[in-house]
């Protein structure tokens, strides 16, 4: 079964790179748009009036009408009814396919109902411009429609607000976008347009903002060569369905591509191509980047800022140093931030991946923070408004960026949710009238793709958490009677943050070592007597497991046949004997408990200094002898490294520090119920003056100050004593989880909250939900 679902995501990966990736052009990654397809194919021809100027447009519609007899990407969205409308009157136009028009008659007479009340009344600027525009246009050349009686409430609403448009909006004005004119196609009549008002905006390149269904209905009304030469080009290039907007920026297609592989968790699938890909664009921002952005026309920056910080979110990640004024360059211009506020809607997806791409922030870059405050905020009134988002999956991803950060977010569980969303996550960016989506080919092939890897990476896991289950049980680890068994959580936790491509050996590793130090700081925190912790801490010492007894010698056994493992697997695989590292950086972990746990400082009674607490309990969190272990599996050049216990790499220094104050933030409360020391207590002991809310935020501005620094460190090639890549990606995985676990609350603890996550990471399959 295994090695059948391996070849099945081998032979999908080889079609994909084959029919899609290799010198493709990158139009075809786009969905075609029923609408301006429809538009384009109601040109008559020069010749002939009674015969369509661009037959393949029309040929088009005629053959991609849906089962369910609509035009559109989303049966249930609303860009469907007017796509859909459109469509029938071109066909309608010909006087061909009756049947065609038809059963989109029907669709849109049957299903109007329930996709206007699924808006909840919340209908974007557009819908209300050129829905209305639609209708207009089909009875005016003889189509009966025939709306239910409970509709009629809705569509006078509809109507109504378009003439408040109308009314109150400049054809050729700034203050929302697209302007009036760009819908031309769907102004009433009633709407005096003149020639000159069509011929004054259209573009260097003849279109009518640079979309086909304006500028075909602009070659319509003036005759104009450009537009014509304009509509030429769009079906010479796009032949198979034209695009919502044309031209558009490749380069940004190619990052949506790109990030829609990351999304899915697909990338190790396609290391080569993305790798091309971003090298290809750093190329380009390097070349290009003294250019005042923020100079742009007004009408462009939608699409720059969603290319900007795709590009820095991408390019960072893949270890390209990118300076943050790419895109960044918005903030220094009133007029574009105030455009972005007044049209809020319109901006949400590049506001939203501005905010993703502040995630990636260095420090010192204080642009980058204002940035990220910015689109936040423009991200929460969309959110809160009465926006016709409210009832979208949009929406949604909305609020679920906002409240689980990135930081916080595992992987694994990251792509299922972007593969269980299909109707919203092939989204690429805001258009005229609809999203642009990605073709709806290449989006089934990634998803077929995407669910066999999430399914076969399930199946994965179970085996080895039945495997890692049974080695605690035989181990005595979950047995012990006392503290916490945490070996399901320790092995969800790493499974979901490390890509399936490294070995299942590192994955075992990991969680042994994560249930081993579970019960051992258990031990030292509850159950041992001074007189056991001291004997345990001097055998480890020692490295003898001679005068040990109960428990003490379960923990000592079950680490020493994990070091033994350990010490075995790296000298096959690399020919190396780490067995005096790994002694030493346990000891210094034990030592660590011995210290703050019991002996000197609850015991003894002593208090340390911050200083003195922090150097020891950032050893005593223990996240350096998960990673740095492991790390020899992943990469064999850091023994070239000559890592020594107790001297560390700034990355890890800070995967330390970072994971030991989150815990104490989440942990605070317990630990001075039971007189033991935590930072957030010390530091409201050192300072009398405040109370513990100040404590626990000052407690955080350290972790967030601290955060840039590691993140710099983990991504980017160049700075000193660093480790190898992969060494530093394990570092920010476990760190990650360790944000999972104590983010918001102490979920390690906790023995319900964790449930449902596990649940869908390892055993329960995927829900597509689909049209």
């Amino acid at each position: 079964m295994g090695l059948s679902k391996v070849s099945n995501i081998e032979a999908l990966v080889k079609g994909i790179k084959e029919e899609m990736l290799l010198d493709i052009d990158p139009y075809s990654f786009v969905s075609a748009s029923a609408y301006d397809t429809a538009w384009l194919a109601m040109v008559p021809a020069d010749s002939d009036q009674t015969c369509p100027m661009f037959k393949e447009c029309l040929e088009w519609v005629v053959n991609n009408q849906t089962k369910e007899g609509c035009w559109g990407e989303c049966v249930d969205a609303i860009d469907t009814l007017s796509a859909t409308l459109a469509c029938v009157i071109a066909i309608h136009k010909w006087s061909i396919g009756a049947n065609n028009i038809k059963r989109g008659l029907d669709f849109v007479q049957e299903n109007a109902e329930k996709i206007l009340r699924k808006t909840e009344d919340r209908f974007p600027r557009w819908f209300t411009i050129v829905f209305p525009g639609m209708i207009e246009l089909a009875r005016k050349v003889g189509i009966q429609l025939a709306f239910p009686s409970q509709l009629n409430a809705f569509l006078l609403d509809i109507f109504h607000k378009r003439q408040l448009l109308l009314d109150t909006e400049e054809l050729i004005g700034n203050q929302c976008y697209p302007p009036l004119i760009s819908y031309l196609e769907a102004l009433p009549p009633s709407y005096d347009v003149s020639e000159r008002d069509i011929t004054m905006n259209l573009n260097g390149d003849g279109s009518l903002f640079q979309s086909p269904a304006a500028t075909a209905s602009a070659f319509m009304a003036t005759g104009n060569e450009q537009s014509l030469s304009y509509l030429q080009t769009v079906v010479g290039r796009c032949a198979n369905g034209v695009p919502p907007t044309f031209p558009m920026d490749e380069e940004l297609i190619r990052l949506c591509l790109v990030n829609q592989l990351q999304r899915l968790g697909l990338a190790d699938h396609f290391t080569h191509e993305i790798e091309e890909i971003l090298f290809q664009i750093y190329r380009n921002y390097k070349t290009l980047e003294w250019l005042d952005k923020a100079s742009n026309n007004i009408v462009n920056v939608g699409i720059q800022l969603h290319k900007d910080s795709l590009a820095l979110r991408l390019l960072r990640m893949h270890g390209y140093s990118i300076s943050p004024r790419h895109f960044c360059w918005f903030l220094n211009n009133q007029e574009v931030r105030a455009h972005i506020e007044e049209n809020q809607e319109y901006f949400t997806i590049s506001m939203l991946n501005v905010y993703r791409a502040t995630d990636l922030m260095f420090p010192g870059e204080n642009e980058v923070e204002e940035a990220r405050s910015f689109s936040r905020k423009v991200l929460e009134k969309i959110t809160l408004k009465d926006s016709s988002l409210a009832s979208t999956g949009l929406n949604k991803m909305v609020e679920h960026e906002l409240t689980f950060p990135w930081i916080a977010r595992l992987d694994h569980l990251d792509h299922r949710a972007w593969i269980e969303d299909v109707n919203n996550t092939n989204v690429l960016w805001v258009g005229k009238t609809s999203f642009h989506r990605l073709s709806t080919l290449l989006n089934e092939k990634l998803l077929q793709l995407a669910v066999a890897d999430y399914e076969f990476r399930q199946s994965i896991y179970r085996k080895e958490l039945e495997e890692v289950i049974r080695w605690s049980k035989n181990k005595g680890m979950s047995d012990m009677g006392f503290g916490r068994d945490k070996t399901t959580y320790c092995y969800f936790a790493i499974a979901s943050s490390i890509p399936l491509p490294y070995d299942s050996e590192v994955r075992m590793i990991i969680t042994k070592s994560a249930v081993v130090i579970t019960v051992a700081d258990d031990f030292y925190d509850t159950e041992a007597s001074f007189d056991e912790l001291t004997t345990l801490t001097q055998a480890i010492a020692r490295w003898d497991a001679e005068g040990l007894s109960g428990h003490s010698k379960t923990i000592f056994n079950a680490l020493d046949d994990l070091v033994s493992e350990f010490v075995a697997k790296v000298r096959h695989q690399h020919g190396i004997d780490i067995t005096y590292f790994l002694q030493q950086i346990w000891y210094e972990t034990f030592n660590s408990w011995f210290v703050e746990a019991e002996a000197k400082w609850s015991m003894g009674g002593f208090v340390p200094s911050m200083e003195e607490y922090l150097g020891n309990g950032a050893v005593s969190i223990a996240l350096h002898t998960i990673v740095l272990p492991a790390s020899y599996l992943l990469n064999p050049s850091l023994a070239d490294y000559k890592i020594k216990a107790g001297e560390y790499q700034t990355v890890t220094k800070l995967a330390m520090l970072i994971p030991r104050l989150l815990n104490d933030i989440q942990s605070y409360q317990k630990e001075e119920q039971e007189g033991k020391l935590n930072y957030v207590l010390l530091y409201l002991k050192e300072n009398p003056g405040i109370d513990i809310q100040d404590s626990t935020a000052y407690v955080r501005d350290i972790i967030y100050k601290n955060w840039p620094e590691f993140l710099q460190h983990v991504l980017m090639d160049g700075l000193a004593e660093e480790l190898p890549k992969s060494c530093k990606f394990l570092h920010l995985s476990c760190v990650k989880a360790f944000q999972m676990f104590f983010h918001s609350s102490n979920r390690y603890d906790s023995n319900t909250d964790m449930l449902q996550d596990i649940q869908k990471a390892i055993y329960i399959p995927l829900n597509i939900r689909s049209n």
